[in-house]
């Protein structure tokens, strides 16, 4: 029997190879997923670069901004505190303490050189001693606040806790014995190594203007960390 060739061959999928597999689509088919995994190229590493330094412009900026309002260490080049501060310590400051309170005795205060320094030190440490208004004076070597011995558990025992005139002072209103008056807004402060100390028997007290922060702790070497 012969085929009608009027009638048109069935529909049904496509033409299979001799291996039964489909064939290839053509070029310049397909899903359109080609790009998913592009960022390779030029464009890919000048991002990477862009990205690396506004990291780092973020952190020095940080770091700048931390250091000029909050924390900064200090270099101990003086035995003035010792022993609480040894010579070769660091030590860090906190910016803000006196922003939230009042300064108090007994804290130890990195401050500005004073106008009557003569040592060539662009910051000082010491401790504080007198508060503004009162009257500070030693006898047999203690000091008195308004006529009151001062408690100083700071202080170690032997002779260099011994309080007393500094020797070659070129400023005697502020010496001890005394009495000296503080004036508002100043402080009396003195290096815990009393006999080994040029400070406010010296250079007089101190405006709180002057005072950087208050010392919070030791931080090198690792061996002496602590907080003072």
């Amino acid at each position: 029997m012969s085929t009608d060739p009027s009638v048109p061959p069935s529909s049904g999928p496509p033409a299979e190879t001799a291996s039964g597999v489909p064939p290839a689509p053509e070029p310049g088919g397909g899903s359109g997923d080609e790009g998913l995994t592009g960022g390779g190229g030029r464009g890919g590493g000048y991002r990477w670069v862009i990205e690396w330094a506004v990291i780092l412009m973020a952190v020095l900026l940080c770091t700048v901004l931390l250091r000029t309002y909050v924390v900064q260490s200090f270099y101990i080049p003086s035995p003035s505190m010792v022993p609480t501060l040894q010579v070769g310590d660091r030590i860090m400051v906190n910016k803000l303490s006196y922003d939230l309170h009042e300064v108090h005795r007994g804290d130890i205060v990195v401050f500005k050189r004073p106008p009557l320094e003569t040592q060539n030190f662009a910051d000082l440490v010491k401790r504080v001693i007198g508060l503004p208004g009162e009257t500070i004076s030693t006898k047999d070597g203690h000091v008195y606040i308004d006529g009151k011995l001062l408690n100083e558990p700071w202080l170690p025992p032997g002779p260099s806790s011994f309080t007393g005139a500094l020797p070659d002072d070129q400023h005697p209103q502020f010496n001890m014995p005394g009495p000296v008056t503080i004036p508002a807004g100043e402080y009396f402060v003195m290096g815990d190594n009393r006999t080994d100390s040029e400070d406010s028997r010296y250079f007089g007290p101190i405006p709180k203007s002057l005072i950087v922060g208050r010392a919070v702790a030791v931080v090198w070497p690792l061996s002496q960390v602590k907080g003072v």
